[in-house]
């Protein structure tokens, strides 16, 4: 099974693709023994019921979410994450942060960065108000950024963001345990 930790813990359909396209050979794909690891990484409690539509535009709607304090400072002090997430084409943005007050200039620097990539404006993002700040709120109204916030202890709500975080945990923490490295990597 070390190939299949080297290949990121890929669904068995992925690896039925590989195996038909020649890429990788497996004598016996039916009866491949269930990863543990992959089982812990993904267990979660039930799915909430409701739905949300996605946009039809780019930059029509950006979830972000704030993660941290991390039990164990990853190397270079970093304790937190923030992660920015197009509900559109749901293509994702991860920075790293020592503080939770870095979360404004995070925000700021990714505007401009997919606003300069995709020629599109920011319309609205979508978080919990955890870390919203009167000056952020300043920034929103002066670029015209609609702010939808979620109540706390409401993760559903900001979906997007959520998963994107537990996708980001479970890839994490399924090499980390194969290869045994510390906590903080």
């Amino acid at each position: 099974m070390l190939w299949h930790a080297r290949l990121d813990h890929i669904s068995k359909d992925r690896i039925r693709k590989l195996v038909d396209s020649k890429s990788l050979e497996i004598d016996d794909l039916d009866n491949l023994s269930t990863c543990e690891l992959c089982l812990k990484g993904k267990m979660t409690k039930k799915p909430f019921v409701g739905q949300s539509a996605i946009t039809n535009c780019l930059l029509n709607l950006i979830h972000i979410d704030v993660y941290g304090s991390l039990n164990t400072p990853a190397r270079g002090g970093y304790s937190y994450f923030i992660t920015f997430t197009n509900d559109n084409s749901q293509y994702g943005y991860v920075y790293l942060m020592r503080y939770k007050s870095e979360a404004f200039g995070r925000s700021k620097e990714y505007k401009l960065e997919v606003e300069n990539q995709t020629g599109c404006k920011t319309k609205a993002l979508r978080s919990d108000c955890v870390y919203l700040s009167g000056e952020f709120i300043d920034y929103l109204k002066e670029n015209e950024i609609l702010y939808q916030w979620t109540p706390l202890g409401t993760t559903q709500l900001n979906d997007m963001a959520e998963r994107r975080n537990r996708t980001l945990f479970d890839m994490v923490q399924s090499m980390t345990s194969f290869i045994e490295l510390p906590s903080s990597f």
